[in-house]
This record gives C-alpha cells, sequence and structure tokens, in this order.
C-alpha cells in the first residue's frame, strides 16, 4: 500500500468520525417518557438516546405517578412537572442528576377533569396546565424548592362544548396561547409572569370541526402551526406580538392525496430546530408522520410527504436538540421509535431503532453530560 493511498484512507477516516460526532459537542440525551398508567405501565420512564448511533437503552421505571401523559421541565434542570390526568392533579417532581430517577414533591389539583398539557414559564416561576374535560386552564406557582403552590389563577372557557387540550407561551413570554378542541378556538390570554395571573386577551377561531389540538412557534417566534385534531389539517398562522394576536395564512391536509377519509385524528405538532419543516402525528387508521416544509420568507408550508414504517397509533413526538434524530412514541404500538430526519428534505428515515414501553404518550430530551 502506497503512502499516497494510505494517507487517502486515514483522512476518510478521520472524517467519518467527525461528522458522526454531534455538532454541538453532546453525544447522549437522557429521553423521559410520560404513560398511561393502565395496564403495565407503572408511571414515568427513562432511557438513553446515543446521538452516535441513533441506539435507545432499555426503558426503565424512573418515577411511579398517575397517568402522566404530559412532562414539563423547570429551567435548572432540577425539576420536572407533570400532569396526572387520571386523578386531575398536576405534581412536582425532582430529578436525581446521577441517575435520572425522580421522586414526587407534592400535587396540587388542577381545578379541571383531564389536566393533559403544561408548560413551565421561562423564568420558572409558574406551571401553566390545560384540562381538557370542562375546558380551562390554570397557573400554579413554584417554590423555591420546586413543589408547587395554590393556584394563583384559573380561568374558565365558556361555550356549550369545551375541551382544552394544550397550553403555550409566546417568546417575550407576556402572552398563552390554550387550544380548546371543543370550541374550535385558541384562546389567548395575557399573562403577567411576576403574579403569574391569566387575564383574557382575545381568541384565534380555527376552521369549523377542527378541533385545534396542540400548538407549536417557528424558532422566530413570528409563525406559528396548530393541528387540528377533528379535521386533520395543519393550520399555519402568523403573529403579531405586540397585539398578542394571530391571524389564520393556510390550513393544509395532513393526510396524502389519494387517501379516503375514515375518521381518524391528529396528535401532535413539532417544528424542527431548523425552522425549515413542520410534522403533525396522524393516529388511527392513517398512522403516520405527515411532513411540511417551511418557506424560509413567507413561513408557508408545502407538503412533503409522509412516513408510517413502524408506526401505531402515534400520540406525542420530540425531535432531539441537534435536529437529527426524531423519536415518536408509539401508544397502541407500545414503543418507542426513531428516524433519521434528512437535513435537506426533511424526510423521516427508519433506523430500526426501537424499544418497547407501555402505553407511551410524551417524550422529553435531557442532555448527558
Amino acid at each position: 500500500m502506497t503512502s499516497r493511498i494510505l494517507s487517502t484512507i486515514v483522512l476518510l477516516f478521520s472524517l467519518s468520525l467527525v461528522s458522526a460526532t454531534p455538532s454541538n459537542g453532546q453525544e447522549k440525551y437522557r429521553v423521559y417518557l410520560g404513560t398511561y398508567t393502565s395496564g403495565e405501565s407503572k408511571g414515568i420512564y427513562q432511557c438513553e438516546f446515543d446521538l452516535r448511533t441513533g441506539a435507545l437503552t432499555p426503558a426503565t421505571v424512573a418515577g411511579e405517578t398517575n397517568d402522566p401523559s404530559f412532562l414539563a421541565f423547570h429551567p435548572n434542570g432540577k425539576f420536572m412537572y407533570a400532569v396526572n390526568e387520571g386523578a386531575a392533579t398536576i405534581s412536582a417532581l425532582s430529578i436525581d442528576g446521577a441517575s435520572g430517577k425522580l421522586a414526587v414533591l407534592n400535587s396540587q389539583p388542577s381545578q379541571g377533569g383531564a389536566p393533559c398539557h403544561l408548560v413551565v414559564d421561562p423564568t420558572g416561576k409558574f406551571v401553566l396546565a390545560a384540562n381538557y374535560t370542562g375546558g380551562s386552564c390554570i397557573c400554579l406557582p413554584i417554590d423555591a424548592d420546586g413543589r408547587l403552590g395554590k393556584a394563583t389563577s384559573f380561568q374558565q372557557h365558556e361555550g356549550k362544548r369545551k375541551h382544552g387540550h394544550s397550553i403555550h407561551l409566546d417568546k417575550a413570554n407576556k402572552f398563552a396561547f390554550c387550544c380548546d378542541l371543543g370550541l374550535d378556538q385558541v384562546l389567548i390570554y395575557a399573562f403577567d409572569a411576576s403574579q403569574g395571573t391569566l387575564k383574557r386577551h382575545g381568541a384565534f377561531d380555527t376552521p369549523q370541526g377542527a378541533g385545534p389540538r396542540h400548538f407549536a412557534w417557528h424558532p422566530d417566534g413570528k409563525s406559528a402551526y396548530v393541528n387540528g385534531e377533528t379535521d386533520l389539517t395543519i393550520i399555519a398562522c402568523d403573529y403579531d406580538a405586540a397585539k398578542g394576536s394571530m391571524t389564520r395564512k393556510q390550513v393544509l391536509s395532513t393526510l396524502p392525496k389519494d387517501a379516503t377519509r375514515n375518521g381518524g385524528s391528529t396528535a401532535e405538532t413539532v417544528v424542527h430546530p431548523s425552522g425549515r419543516f413542520v410534522y403533525v402525528s396522524n393516529r388511527d387508521p392513517y398512522n403516520s408522520i405527515a411532513i411540511f416544509s417551511i418557506d424560509s420568507k413567507t413561513r408557508e408550508l408545502a407538503a412533503v410527504g409522509h412516513q408510517s414504517r413502524g408506526i401505531k397509533t402515534p400520540r406525542n413526538f420530540a425531535i432531539e436538540p441537534t435536529g437529527k434524530y426524531m423519536l415518536v412514541a408509539n401508544q397502541s404500538g407500545g414503543n418507542l421509535i426513531v428516524f433519521r430526519i434528512d437535513q435537506k428534505t426533511g424526510e423521516l428515515n427508519p433506523t430500526e431503532s426501537s424499544i418497547p414501553v407501555p402505553n407511551p404518550v410524551c417524550v422529553r430530551f435531557v442532555a448527558l453530560k
């Protein structure tokens, strides 16, 4: 073997090592999984995800709590908050940094039935949650030790059919947006981050029968995307941060053009960290992730395609912070599966990486040092 050939081989090998190393230097993440505690599930599970290989370690129980169907982290990384859908409570949990184990600190009533989504405000002072049954949202203060205090604000939605399904804060932490599936509205509240109060500010009307469920911001905070659970659509919106108002830009189906409508519903909307793509999960009988590209100037969407391999009732899914992989929680499939994301097209490529998890419905990442 000549020295030139040997040098070339060494160079190519070195380049392969560089390309296999995540650009932000992070190599592993701890993944927390919220579940429904029916059947074999015991609460919140955890596993590790390797960015170099796309591999998952087996899932183990991180903490036992009732129906933790959605999870959110405190900005300091020491605490987690979970809705307890069946118990109608919100729980605070401490995180052991070494083992990832969780310990319940306390719980507070959600003041509504079936709390199903929550966020922690960027200051780390409050938890905001949406109640599905009866349609309402609530704000709870966070004490210095991570425990939750009694509610500082509660807002009851008004109308015949009310189902709050998610709550979100804008980039400036001044307005909260609560998707109400039954009212076909995103209710907008002025949020006082010093007092933890919510005051009705306005509403964004989605198309009749859309059933707005979840909501995802573009990284620039000027656009938002809402999935219609009932009519299987994605709604692209412009956002005026000064006014705290949204305007509808576009509505697209999340189904393939040749699909025959036969029931079904969407579950989750996620924008890629690059701001170039947005994804929506279609549940039974379509069982797929719909892929859309985002125009860099207009923020309008164009359908790219669908990925259905190995997907069964995809509930929540998440993209790890580097944007290279998507992890999908298959609720009735009873597993967590991994897709590699094509950075040019946004398409999802199967990796064959999968682990069993009972009734998974939420996926969240924590960086491992």
